[in-house]
Formats: structure tokens, sequence, C-alpha cells
């Protein structure tokens, strides 16, 4: 069996967010390189900034030392109570909510002449299945948002690239832990799709 390469990226700090659990979920899995790789993956984990100038360079520069089979991309959506494995990526972010950098998108499109809309190829409701298995409560979205998150997806799909983001609510302590674990089971499953 072809190893296959996967690609885990979560977003570091942000403004409300001094710590983010995406980063601590991506930290988390780092750890966990060898499960991965007795399981046939070589797992590369990224902290993805939380800036429009700096993320397509980081995200094209993480696929070409890569060439990831799958991506996932992980962030927080405070209020959500559970696990949310997003379908669609919308060629659109704010332009009223600075980033890290305290800069404002300069558009309201991620790329001006790119389609309006772009479907995950990931299987959501399957992924959100193993993380329910795993004891977590998880549902596949249609609202990826219209910060960062959606920007990351929206960029890696249109890269042409077998991506997937989970947005995780603001969870500390056992509930990341768990949620960690079930993100590990839920990372493995897209890889060897």
């Amino acid at each position: 069996m072809a190893r296959k390469s996967l690609l885990v990226a979560g977003f570091g700090a942000f403004p409300g967010h001094a710590v983010n659990p995406a980063q601590i979920v991506a930290e988390k899995l780092r750890r966990r390189q060898r499960a991965f790789a007795l399981a046939g993956i070589d797992l590369h984990v990224a902290v993805l900034p939380v800036e429009h100038d700096a993320l397509s360079p980081k995200l094209s520069r993480l696929f070409a030392e890569t060439s990831p089979d799958a991506v996932l991309l992980l962030g927080v959506a405070g209020r959500r109570k559970k696990l949310s494995v997003e379908t669609l990526a919308r060629n659109r972010v704010t332009i009223l909510r600075p980033d890290a950098a305290k800069t404002l998108a300069w558009s309201r499109f991620i790329v001006h002449g790119a389609p309006d809309l772009l479907r995950s190829p990931c299987e959501a409701a399957r992924l959100a299945a193993v993380a329910r298995k795993s004891g977590v409560a998880a549902a596949p979205s249609r609202d990826a948002g219209d910060y960062l998150c959606n920007e990351s997806f929206f960029l890696s799909l249109l890269m042409d690239r077998r991506a997937c983001f989970i947005h995780l609510p603001d969870w500390r302590g056992a509930p990341l832990n768990r949620a960690a674990r079930a993100i590990e089971n839920m990372a493995k499953a897209l890889a060897l799709a």
C-alpha cells in the first residue's frame, strides 16, 4: 500500500483568542506522528497565521513542501457546541474584522474572478460519524464563516487540494483532549480515503 501524505494545519492566536484550541490540537497531533506512520501516513503539521497577507503564501509553501494527498484545516468557532465539518467554502471574507496583525482584508472577495462557492470533496457526514464514534459531538456544516478559516478552506480547494475544514468549539481541558483524539481518527480516515 502506498504511503499517504497528510497536512494538518491549525490556526494560531488571533484577537479574542490568545490561545487557539485549533493550534493545541494540531500540536497534539504532531506528537502522534509515529501512530500516523504506523497507519501508512506521513503527517505534516503546521500552524497557520491569522493574517490575510501571510495566509496564501504560507499555504502555497506548505503544499509545495509536503505534496499532501489530503489537507485537514482546523479553526475555532467559539459559539458552536460541536465539531463542525465544513462542506462549502465561499469566495468571501469580511472587511469589518481585523486579523492578528490588525489589518483588514482589502476586498470582500478572496480571489477576484474565482467561483463564488467551492465544495469540499471530503465526505463530511462520514467524518462527523467518525468523531461521534470517538465520543465527540460532530455534524456537517455549510458555513465556514467569513474570516480566515473560510479563506484558508477556499484557497486550499482552489489550489485543487482534497481539503477538509473542521471548526472546533472553544473547548479547553478534557473536552479538548477528547476532541484531539476524535480529530486524530478523522485525520486518519481522511488520509486513507
